[in-house]
């Protein structure tokens, strides 16, 4: 059964910074890319970052670039996501999710339950 958790959200002030972990189990860790999604109250879902951790590609969405950085551990099937100087624009509920191509497309077709953030002073 493929499941993963999500974990690392919390309270931090804008400019802050916050690392969240993706730890999968049931299968193949480089078989699958793994994602970052967030969703803010009221708006859609978007993608944040995503990882093949096979070859160590990486995606990461326009607003995160020079702030979020993901990066795989294949010892421990983990996926972390480092932010830093965050703002309340980051405020949302950060799920990982797991594409079974094994390409960063996007979508999503194991989801953990997620994680939240909030950027607040």
């Amino acid at each position: 059964e493929v499941q993963l958790q999500a974990s690392g959200g919390g309270l931090v002030q804008p400019g802050g910074s916050l690392r969240l972990s993706c730890v999968t189990s049931g299968f193949t860790f480089d078989d699958y890319a793994i994602g970052w999604f967030r969703q803010a109250p009221g708006k859609a879902r978007e993608g944040v970052s995503c990882i093949t951790p096979k070859d160590r590609n990486t995606w990461i969405a326009d607003f995160a670039k020079g702030r979020f950085t993901i990066f795989s551990d294949s010892a421990e099937n983990t996926v972390h996501l480092q932010m830093s100087a965050l703002t309340p624009d980051d405020t949302a509920i950060y799920y990982c999710a797991t594409e079974v191509t094994g390409i960063c497309e996007g979508g999503g077709d194991y989801w953990g339950q997620g994680t939240q953030v909030t950027v607040s002073s």
